[in-house]
């Protein structure tokens, strides 16, 4: 049973300047909890335990927003508010959260973070989130369930996330490149980046969850730096699926993926929860008629 999960959060988040100098993208609230709340509670609808925080350089906020505060509980206990908490307080019961500060020798890029959790990686197979997508669906935890479920069924080294965004969108990410193979269904050969739709080897984009195996620490340690300089996870998942079986896990109908990484797409990710929340779905649908 996989039981791991890292989270990488120690980007800049420079598309949100200016309010992310004064604290992480990772805490910009999406309605009433901070994004990357919400991972912490797909990862454990999905069964993990154990979760890794990777965190940059001086960064302490996030640390302590999942840290417990005695002060706080007793003011909402004494006038009768303490429910508010109820969302933390399951988290703190269910998982164990870890903190990791990525060392600054190491590159920018989506590979970095998984080097800084190596250790507490160890050799068993994990969960890898991007800290900016926001996976909505009507049980947290569901879509990774599936996942780690193909992760276990065909022993894959690696089980990658999409979502079929369509030929207008898939030039904004890399798109999956399906081999044939009648013994593993949806094996793919490469993820390739941000592709004009016409060169683009499917619709398929890359969600930001993966299930992988330690396998990923010994090829990034050796991969060079991209283009710009990064140490993408991307190049390290494309070296694998040249050896290892590599497969994706498509977002049913009910499940969506959205990442939060810039304004626009930070909005509709909060306009998607509010219609699908009962306390304010028809009062906003109200105020959009109006506007």
């Amino acid at each position: 049973m996989i039981k791991k999960a890292v989270i990488a959060a120690a980007g800049r988040g420079t598309r949100f300047l200016p309010v992310v100098k004064a604290y992480p993208k990772e805490l910009v609230p999406i309605l009433s909890k901070p994004n990357i709340q919400y991972l912490i509670e797909e990862a454990i609808g999905a069964g993990i335990t154990d979760i890794a925080i990777v965190i940059r350089s001086g960064e302490t906020k996030i640390q302590n927003y999942f840290s417990e505060d005695v002060n706080l509980e007793k003011y909402l206990l004494e006038n009768n508010k303490i429910e508010y908490l109820d969302s933390l307080k399951s988290i703190w019961s269910k998982a164990k959260l870890s903190f990791i500060v990525q060392p600054e020798n190491l590159p920018y890029g989506t590979g970095s973070p998984l080097l800084a959790a190596k250790e507490f990686v160890g050799s068993d197979p994990f969960v890898y989130m991007y800290g900016d997508d926001l996976t909505i669906e009507p049980n947290a935890g569901q879509f990774l369930s599936k996942m780690i479920a193909t992760f276990e069924k065909y022993q894959a080294s690696e089980v990658i996330a999409v979502k079929d965004v369509g030929i207008e969108e898939i030039n904004r990410y890399g798109s999956a490149q399906y081999i044939n193979d009648p013994n593993y269904p949806n094996r793919i050969s490469a993820m390739l980046e941000k592709l004009p739709a016409s060169e683009a080897p499917s619709t398929f984009a890359q969600g930001g969850r993966f299930v992988v195996t330690s396998k990923i620490f010994a090829i990034l340690e050796q991969q060079g730096l991209s283009r710009d300089g990064e140490l993408w996870f991307s190049d390290a998942s494309n070296t694998l699926a040249k050896t290892e079986i590599v497969l994706t896990e498509s977002f049913s109908k009910d499940e969506n993926w959205i990442t939060t990484g810039d304004p626009l797409r930070w909005l509709k990710a909060n306009i998607t929860l509010a219609l699908q929340d009962p306390n304010l779905k028809d009062n906003f649908l109200k105020y959009l008629q109006f506007l």
